[in-house]
């Protein structure tokens, strides 16, 4: 006797009601079920994200008391004081009059700075200048990476409270950029514990080099300027005072130096985060200023750029957001010679003889002196 399966299901037999029931069963769970499975789905992959986010935080967290308490010899325990901190935040001013607003932005973010770096000096009985842009660069990093996760966080537990997959969203497209730089952050701790030179670190190299064997003198907090001449042109060359974890105060710098030094022409060089697909350490020329971060010396930059009708060109190192924060690798670091023999070629052909040239090298300078 044989025993055919398909008999027995019926699959012979269009009208079966059991096959019909397959076959329609799914489409009846997709219809009414489908936004929860699709949210259950995307919630289990945005979970795994967060439980990676709360790991790097404690991680950096254990790793930078660890680091106080080892190498800087505080006064007291610093890790109440410190849990306090990370959970600092900044209020950013009313800006329904536009007019007037970076003046504001500013005041604010030199406030906390300055705040910042009276309490980390508090901790400590003997703590270099150098030792303090670092702790307050490791800090930073701890607290970005708490802000993340508590974000992150919220949104994925608002969506699955009201089981509204429309809300998860937004966060399950915003979580692989975050992860990225979450990474990058972490890896950046080894970098800035060891005082080495990172990716962002390339504009300030390239005028750094151009600063050796030159008198250096200081045009406000954490930023130098030395003079220079190239083929007749006179050069003023600014950059962060390394080998401090420090972008400087460049705007304020800039605005100081045009009171008594007016350049033809400025040329800034900083490192650029490539788009996907673009080789890391290409070069780049354009023009604007080239400089990130809130906006307020980038402003101060281009306004005294404007009033005075000066061009603005920039060159550009480009890398991912990781090769900017961690240490620099030999191949954006070998092209530092080539952005100067291209900053020598722009001076060459926008400038003339007895001409003022400013060459700004953005970035941090955290191990690269001058």
């Amino acid at each position: 006797m044989s025993f055919n399966l398909d008999e027995f299901f019926g699959m012979n037999d269009d009208s079966n009601p059991l096959m019909m029931l397959i076959w329609i069963l799914p489409i009846i769970l997709f219809v009414f079920y489908g936004q929860r499975i699709q949210l259950m789905v995307s919630s289990n992959e945005i979970k795994k994200s967060i439980d990676k986010l709360e790991k790097f935080r404690n991680d950096t967290k254990k790793e930078f008391i660890d680091y106080l308490k080892k190498t800087l010899n505080p006064k007291i325990d610093p890790t109440k004081k410190l849990e306090d901190f990370f959970e600092y935040f900044t209020i950013m001013p009313v800006d329904l009059d536009p007019n007037g607003i970076i003046p504001k932005i500013n005041h604010l973010i030199r406030s906390r700075d300055d705040f910042t770096r009276m309490h980390v000096k508090s901790l400590f009985r003997d703590i270099s200048d150098f030792e303090i842009t670092k702790v307050h660069n490791l800090l930073e990093i701890v607290t970005t990476l708490q802000m993340f996760h508590k974000a992150t966080r919220h949104l994925y537990l608002t969506a699955k409270k009201q089981k509204n997959f429309p809300l998860i969203l937004p966060l399950q497209m915003m979580i692989p950029f975050v992860m990225e730089e979450a990474e990058a952050l972490k890896d950046a701790m080894t970098a800035l514990k060891n005082g080495q030179p990172i990716g962002d670190g390339i504009g300030p190299m390239v005028v750094g080099g151009m600063m050796i064997n030159r008198e250096k003198q200081k045009v406000s907090f954490q930023t130098v300027l030395s003079k220079s001449e190239y083929e007749d042109r006179k050069l003023l060359l600014v950059k962060a005072e390394g080998p401090n974890a420090t972008v400087g105060r460049l705007g304020e710098a800039i605005e100081k130096i045009f009171s008594t030094d007016r350049p033809d022409l400025i040329i800034m060089v900083d490192a650029s985060l490539k788009l996907e697909g673009e080789d890391s350490a290409s070069i780049a020329k354009g023009f604007g200023a080239a400089m990130g971060g809130i906006g307020t010396d980038r402003f101060q930059i281009e306004d005294v750029a404007t009033k005075n009708s000066i061009p603005i060109l920039a060159i550009v190192i480009k890398q991912s957001i990781h090769e900017a924060l961690t240490i620099m690798t030999k191949e954006i670091a070998d092209q530092a010679s080539s952005v100067r023999l291209e900053i020598q070629e722009m001076i060459r052909d926008n400038t003339q003889p007895k001409q003022t040239v400013m060459i700004i090298g953005v970035g941090n300078t955290l191990g690269v002196s001058q």
